[in-house]
């Protein structure tokens, strides 16, 4: 077990974050954990990236003095797979919403898709969600969507693409306009992204990705920008973070590991 001592010197909690789960519970799961184990009432304690509710995946919780890291650690290049619906957009880009508008997709190819994810690679100037942290004169960009005001816009900022994959493409089920029938949007028959049923119109082609990014990149933006590309719109069903820099999800904890986890660890 690690000593108080070394607790607090720093340590990276490496966080598989679950799906409907905010980053700031997810962080507070940890900070439970260690009140329990060594009787702290107050300690540092952060997150290095937030991710959405809806996501799932590498989520860094760093306690002591490796909260000072955060920085660095958010800088970090990052890869994220998850799955995208064509057809139709929704006002936050990801499943938040409701569909707000469908548009054509007949004419989407598993190759016009990969022609089109390629534009978006490298170095491109990327507009973020309106429904995202990012501040506009002292105020979350979200605080302005939720009023609705069309006044205000968000700049547009460099960020970096190192590869933007098409792994899968499944062409949609049924005539289009069956919106009251859904299927899950999971990539694989493990249903890896546990979207639940009734989420995604089941006539609607959706198609797996895998991205790989610097940092500041915002992959809901990616999809409305591939949609845009297509002429089809586009929005998220789910999304995984799979890398932090040189940290993996295939190595981090469950929530109900952590006490385990701290309590095994090589002093």
């Amino acid at each position: 077990m690690l000593s108080l001592e070394q607790l607090l010197a720093g340590v990276v909690v490496p966080i598989d974050k679950p799906r409907q789960w905010t980053s700031f519970q997810a962080v507070n799961k940890v900070k439970a954990a260690v009140r329990n184990l060594y009787g702290l009432k107050k300690f540092k304690i952060g997150h290095a990236g937030t991710l959405d509710p809806l996501a799932t995946g590498l989520l860094l919780v760093c306690v002591g003095k490796a909260t000072k890291s955060i920085p660095q650690l958010q800088d970090g290049d990052k890869v994220y797979t998850g799955t995208l619906v064509l057809g139709a957009t929704t006002p936050c880009y990801d499943l938040e919403q409701a569909v707000d508008h469908y548009y054509p997709y007949e004419h989407i190819t598993p190759e016009l898709l990969r022609q089109q994810a390629a534009t978006l690679t490298g170095p491109i100037l990327q507009v973020p969600p309106m429904f995202s942290a990012v501040k506009i004169d002292g105020q979350r960009a979200y605080e302005y969507a939720r009023r609705d005001d069309p006044t205000v816009t968000i700049q547009p900022k460099p960020v970096t693409v190192y590869s933007f994959e098409i792994t899968a493409f499944r062409p949609g089920q049924g005539p289009a306009g069956a919106t009251e029938t859904a299927v899950a949007a999971g990539p694989t028959a493990k249903n890896l992204y546990q979207n639940p049923l009734g989420e995604v119109p089941a006539h609607l082609p959706q198609a797996d990705f895998r991205i790989a990014c610097g940092k500041g990149t915002y992959i809901r933006s990616l999809a409305r920008d591939l949609g845009e590309a297509l002429g089809s719109g586009a929005f998220l069903s789910a999304l995984r973070r799979e890398q932090v820099g040189s940290y993996t999800v295939d190595r981090a904890l469950q929530l109900d590991q952590v006490s385990d986890y701290l309590t095994t660890v090589e002093s």
